[in-house]
Protein backbone atom coordinates (compact mmCIF):
# COMPACT_ATOMS: atom_id res chain seq x y z
CA UNK A 1 0.00 0.00 0.00
CA UNK A 2 3.16 2.28 0.58
CA UNK A 3 4.95 1.70 -2.19
CA UNK A 4 2.42 -0.10 -4.74
CA UNK A 5 5.66 -0.23 -7.63
CA UNK A 6 7.46 -2.31 -5.36
CA UNK A 7 5.95 -5.50 -5.82
CA UNK A 8 5.34 -6.17 -9.87
CA UNK A 9 2.10 -7.33 -10.88
CA UNK A 10 2.54 -11.00 -12.02
CA UNK A 11 3.77 -11.51 -8.48
CA UNK A 12 1.10 -9.49 -6.82
CA UNK A 13 -2.00 -11.16 -7.95
CA UNK A 14 -0.92 -15.11 -7.47
CA UNK A 15 -0.28 -14.12 -3.98
CA UNK A 16 -3.57 -11.99 -3.68
CA UNK A 17 -5.55 -14.94 -5.69
CA UNK A 18 -3.36 -17.57 -3.30
CA UNK A 19 -4.65 -15.74 -0.05
CA UNK A 20 -8.27 -15.68 -1.16
CA UNK A 21 -8.23 -19.49 -1.81
CA UNK A 22 -6.70 -20.27 1.17
CA UNK A 23 -9.35 -18.19 3.41
CA UNK A 24 -12.03 -19.86 1.09
CA UNK A 25 -10.80 -23.44 2.13
CA UNK A 26 -10.04 -22.67 5.63
CA UNK A 27 -14.23 -21.16 5.86
CA UNK A 28 -15.01 -24.76 3.99
CA UNK A 29 -12.71 -26.94 6.48
CA UNK A 30 -14.77 -24.82 9.48
CA UNK A 31 -18.44 -25.47 7.67
CA UNK A 32 -17.82 -29.37 7.17
CA UNK A 33 -15.71 -29.57 11.24
CA UNK A 34 -19.05 -27.91 12.02
CA UNK A 35 -21.49 -30.66 10.15
CA UNK A 36 -19.62 -33.54 11.44
CA UNK A 37 -19.61 -32.28 15.06
CA UNK A 38 -23.99 -31.85 14.07
CA UNK A 39 -23.71 -35.14 13.07
CA UNK A 40 -22.30 -36.82 16.09
CA UNK A 41 -24.96 -34.85 17.68
CA UNK A 42 -27.39 -36.57 16.15
CA UNK A 43 -26.05 -40.20 16.20
CA UNK A 44 -26.21 -39.69 19.70
CA UNK A 45 -29.86 -38.46 20.14
CA UNK A 46 -33.30 -40.05 19.60
CA UNK A 47 -35.06 -38.05 16.65
CA UNK A 48 -38.61 -37.90 18.33
CA UNK A 49 -37.64 -36.89 21.84
CA UNK A 50 -34.47 -35.17 21.82
CA UNK A 51 -33.32 -37.19 24.43
CA UNK A 52 -30.06 -39.17 23.99
CA UNK A 53 -30.29 -42.55 22.22
CA UNK A 54 -29.27 -46.25 23.27
CA UNK A 55 -25.52 -45.43 22.01
CA UNK A 56 -24.93 -42.78 23.92
CA UNK A 57 -26.62 -44.80 27.26
CA UNK A 58 -24.41 -47.65 26.67
CA UNK A 59 -21.03 -45.19 26.27
CA UNK A 60 -22.02 -43.40 29.34
CA UNK A 61 -22.97 -46.74 31.15
CA UNK A 62 -18.91 -47.40 30.17
CA UNK A 63 -17.85 -44.13 32.48
CA UNK A 64 -19.97 -45.15 34.92
CA UNK A 65 -18.74 -48.50 36.02
CA UNK A 66 -17.26 -46.76 38.82
CA UNK A 67 -19.68 -45.07 40.38
CA UNK A 68 -22.57 -45.64 43.30
CA UNK A 69 -25.90 -45.44 41.53
CA UNK A 70 -28.19 -47.27 39.32
CA UNK A 71 -29.20 -48.63 36.25
CA UNK A 72 -32.82 -48.21 35.50
CA UNK A 73 -34.56 -49.53 32.44
CA UNK A 74 -38.64 -48.30 31.63
CA UNK A 75 -40.84 -50.46 29.30
CA UNK A 76 -44.14 -48.40 28.86
CA UNK A 77 -47.41 -50.83 29.51
CA UNK A 78 -50.53 -50.80 27.21
CA UNK A 79 -48.39 -48.23 24.70
CA UNK A 80 -49.17 -50.52 21.65
CA UNK A 81 -53.30 -49.97 21.81
CA UNK A 82 -52.63 -46.25 21.16
CA UNK A 83 -50.79 -46.87 18.02
CA UNK A 84 -53.19 -49.43 17.12
CA UNK A 85 -56.85 -47.24 18.32
CA UNK A 86 -54.94 -43.52 17.72
CA UNK A 87 -52.50 -43.61 15.47
CA UNK A 88 -49.10 -43.25 15.35
CA UNK A 89 -49.04 -39.58 15.87
CA UNK A 90 -50.47 -39.37 19.17
CA UNK A 91 -48.83 -42.72 19.86
CA UNK A 92 -45.39 -39.96 19.32
CA UNK A 93 -46.59 -37.37 21.00
CA UNK A 94 -47.44 -39.50 24.16
CA UNK A 95 -43.80 -40.34 24.11
CA UNK A 96 -43.05 -36.69 23.71
CA UNK A 97 -45.34 -36.48 26.63
CA UNK A 98 -43.57 -39.37 28.15
CA UNK A 99 -40.09 -38.00 28.06
CA UNK A 100 -41.15 -34.62 29.71
CA UNK A 101 -42.67 -36.11 32.88
CA UNK A 102 -39.49 -38.58 32.79
CA UNK A 103 -37.02 -35.91 32.88
CA UNK A 104 -38.70 -33.49 35.22
CA UNK A 105 -38.87 -36.46 38.27
CA UNK A 106 -34.90 -36.75 37.72
CA UNK A 107 -32.31 -34.92 39.81
CA UNK A 108 -29.47 -32.83 38.47
CA UNK A 109 -27.09 -35.47 36.92
CA UNK A 110 -28.99 -38.50 35.79
CA UNK A 111 -29.01 -39.34 32.05
CA UNK A 112 -32.40 -40.31 30.60
CA UNK A 113 -32.16 -41.89 27.68
CA UNK A 114 -34.92 -42.85 24.54
CA UNK A 115 -33.39 -47.09 23.75
CA UNK A 116 -36.48 -47.04 21.11
CA UNK A 117 -39.83 -47.79 20.50
CA UNK A 118 -41.23 -46.87 24.09
CA UNK A 119 -38.74 -48.00 25.95
CA UNK A 120 -36.04 -45.54 28.14
CA UNK A 121 -32.90 -45.62 29.95
CA UNK A 122 -32.25 -44.15 33.07
CA UNK A 123 -28.68 -43.48 34.93
CA UNK A 124 -29.00 -42.47 37.94
CA UNK A 125 -26.53 -41.81 40.93
CA UNK A 126 -26.49 -42.06 44.59
CA UNK A 127 -27.48 -45.30 47.18
CA UNK A 128 -29.39 -48.29 46.71
CA UNK A 129 -32.48 -45.91 48.32
CA UNK A 130 -32.36 -43.04 46.78
CA UNK A 131 -32.02 -44.50 43.18
CA UNK A 132 -35.19 -46.59 44.62
CA UNK A 133 -37.40 -43.55 44.82
CA UNK A 134 -36.10 -42.42 41.87
CA UNK A 135 -37.60 -45.53 40.28
CA UNK A 136 -40.87 -45.10 42.46
CA UNK A 137 -40.90 -41.40 41.07
CA UNK A 138 -40.74 -42.66 37.27
CA UNK A 139 -43.64 -44.49 38.10
CA UNK A 140 -45.23 -41.65 39.45
CA UNK A 141 -45.69 -39.67 36.77
CA UNK A 142 -47.60 -42.22 34.58
CA UNK A 143 -50.05 -42.01 37.60
CA UNK A 144 -52.56 -39.65 35.62
CA UNK A 145 -53.50 -39.99 31.94
CA UNK A 146 -52.07 -37.92 29.07
CA UNK A 147 -54.21 -35.61 26.92
CA UNK A 148 -53.80 -35.64 23.41
CA UNK A 149 -56.46 -34.71 20.76
CA UNK A 150 -59.12 -34.81 23.26
CA UNK A 151 -58.81 -37.83 24.21
CA UNK A 152 -57.52 -38.75 28.12
CA UNK A 153 -55.26 -41.88 27.54
CA UNK A 154 -53.54 -43.73 30.56
CA UNK A 155 -50.32 -45.36 30.40
CA UNK A 156 -48.14 -46.94 33.15
CA UNK A 157 -44.52 -48.76 33.56
CA UNK A 158 -42.41 -51.67 34.38
CA UNK A 159 -38.88 -50.89 35.56
CA UNK A 160 -35.90 -52.92 36.00
CA UNK A 161 -33.20 -51.85 38.28
CA UNK A 162 -29.79 -52.58 38.87
CA UNK A 163 -27.48 -51.57 41.09
CA UNK A 164 -23.89 -50.66 39.58
CA UNK A 165 -22.07 -53.11 41.49
CA UNK A 166 -18.73 -52.91 39.35
CA UNK A 167 -20.29 -55.89 37.14
CA UNK A 168 -20.37 -54.66 33.55
CA UNK A 169 -23.08 -56.66 32.52
CA UNK A 170 -25.87 -53.73 34.53
CA UNK A 171 -27.31 -53.24 30.79
CA UNK A 172 -28.16 -57.50 30.65
CA UNK A 173 -29.39 -57.28 33.92
CA UNK A 174 -31.41 -54.42 34.34
CA UNK A 175 -32.92 -55.70 30.95
CA UNK A 176 -33.98 -59.22 32.45
CA UNK A 177 -35.34 -56.98 35.69
CA UNK A 178 -37.43 -54.90 33.66
CA UNK A 179 -38.87 -58.03 31.34
CA UNK A 180 -39.44 -59.68 35.38
CA UNK A 181 -41.45 -56.65 36.42
CA UNK A 182 -43.47 -57.00 33.04
CA UNK A 183 -44.15 -60.35 33.27
CA UNK A 184 -45.18 -60.79 36.60
CA UNK A 185 -47.22 -57.18 37.05
CA UNK A 186 -44.81 -55.95 39.59
CA UNK A 187 -43.52 -52.37 38.75
CA UNK A 188 -40.40 -52.04 39.65
CA UNK A 189 -38.02 -55.12 39.96
CA UNK A 190 -34.62 -54.67 41.39
CA UNK A 191 -32.22 -57.03 40.04
CA UNK A 192 -30.29 -59.13 42.88
CA UNK A 193 -26.24 -57.96 43.95
CA UNK A 194 -23.96 -59.82 41.30
CA UNK A 195 -21.71 -62.38 43.17
CA UNK A 196 -19.58 -64.33 40.37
Amino acid sequence: AIRPEYFPRFILIPAIATLALAFARMALALTQARNIGQERLLARTDELTGLPNRRRLVTEIDSFIEKEGALLLLDLDGFKPINDVHGHETGDKILQQVALRFERALPHGALLARLGGDEFGVIVLGSPDTTLEVAHALRATLSYPFTVGGNQISISVSIGHVRNDKNGDLLQRADAAMYEAKRSGVAIVEAAVYRP
